[in-house]
């Protein structure tokens, strides 16, 4: 090619492509420990998050108002039923000032992880969560891996890679 030919249209949509792509993946964190938290439970008593040391949890922070959180939801079921088994759990942290909002809507998208509820947000501003829905993943050790912002379709992917990797890791 010449200097003056110009390059492809399709090689500059690409490079633009993984670009954004790269900037889409968040950085993961540098391994610090995942802040410790306990928080009512739906069906009743408190869960903390020291109860699952020793496996990967991949926690959500959600609300019912959040599209993206109603999509995402059923997606998040799937990939607990596929791992939960081989040392992964998954907490979805509710952050609403009242629960009831969100049982009504798990009646109707029933999921079989355990629901936690955050009504003041103090989980939420423990792990600086600045929008809905927002996830992180910890290793078996108890670190933050993995930190997402945001729900777009395939994000799911990119979680159950994240986990497949965490789970492969031995302590």
């Amino acid at each position: 090619m010449s200097p003056m030919t110009p390059a492809r249209p399709a090689s500059w949509f690409l490079a633009a492509y993984l670009m954004l792509l790269a900037a889409a993946v968040p950085a993961a964190p540098g391994g610090e420990p995942a802040p410790a938290f306990s928080l009512p439970a739906r069906g009743g008593g408190e869960i903390s998050l020291d109860e699952w040391k020793g496996q990967v949890v991949l926690v959500n922070f959600w609300a019912t108002w959040c599209g993206p959180c109603r999509k995402e939801m059923p997606l998040l079921e799937q990939i607990y039923q596929r791992y939960k088994g081989l040392g992964f759990t998954l907490l979805a942290v509710n952050v609403e000032d009242d629960g009831e909002s969100a049982e009504r809507w798990l009646q109707q998208t029933p999921v079989s992880f355990p629901v936690l509820f955050d009504r003041d947000n103090t989980v939420s501003k423990l792990y600086e969560v600045p929008a809905m829905p927002s996830t992180v993943i910890i290793d078996r050790q108890g670190r933050l891996r993995h930190v997402h912002h945001g729900y777009t379709p395939g994000t799911e992917n990119l979680y159950q890679e994240q986990v497949r990797s965490l789970l492969r890791e031995r302590p």
